[in-house]
């Protein structure tokens, strides 16, 4: 299988609006159809960002004319959108996600996509890259198909358990060497160690099973 994984920032009612708002997205596509000679997109993205920043961003998408349809679970969106002008807009088949789309706070998007055929993923990079000008290929190889993983659904989290694990990434306490430690993290979520210890357990005891797709 041949993979892809590429950078690009391009005018997005999605992306804009992380950069303005600065909310990140993991995105899933469901479907991208044709209707009316317009192509729609069906998609689900988790929020994460500040609870009021995510409450703008959502406030805000709503009054978009490029939204079809638009629905919120806590920091679950489902969307129905018009996206003839959006790289997506050159999806076939042929192509698939093997990870979901993250789209950054500063509104660049990171894609990683396959195919079983090296020639339908060069069609695709070539397609976005000639319509979008801020596009960069990261990497273009081939793996071995128990290299790919399909990651399952966001489990839910709570609100602390989410705000822990958020400041944990940020922080980067998962780089190698850690850039910080828990009783710094504990300091910034303003709780005791003990307390934000049992928060980043709950929430990597939720996570760290789904990224390997399995239960422990």
């Amino acid at each position: 299988m041949w993979i892809a994984k590429i950078k690009l920032k391009h005018r997005c009612i999605l992306g804009d609006r992380c950069d303005r708002f600065k909310v990140t997205l993991q995105s899933v596509a469901f479907s991208v159809f044709k209707q009316d000679r317009k192509t729609i997109t069906s998609s689900m993205h988790y929020l994460s960002g500040a609870p009021k920043d995510i409450n703008d961003f959502i406030k805000d998408l709503k009054k978009d004319k490029k939204v079809i349809k638009i629905e919120r679970n806590d920091d679950m969106l489902f969307l129905l959108e018009k996206a003839d002008a959006k790289a997506v807009a050159f999806y076939t088949p042929k192509i698939i996600f093997v990870k979901p789309v993250l789209i950054k706070s500063d509104g660049y998007e990171i894609w990683e996509i396959a195919s079983w055929d090296r020639e339908d993923v060069s069609k695709f990079i070539s397609s976005v890259e000639k319509r979008i000008k801020d596009f960069n290929l990261l990497k273009f190889h081939k793996v071995d198909i128990n290299n790919v993983f399909f990651p399952r659904l966001m489990p839910k989290l709570t609100a602390k358990q989410k705000m822990a694990i958020e400041l944990a990434i940020q922080g980067g306490y998962y780089k190698s060497p850690r850039k910080t430690n828990l009783r710094n993290l504990a300091k910034r979520m303003n709780v005791s160690l003990s307390t934000f210890q049992q928060h980043l357990r709950s929430s990597e005891e939720k996570l760290i099973p789904n990224i390997l797709s399995y239960s422990i």
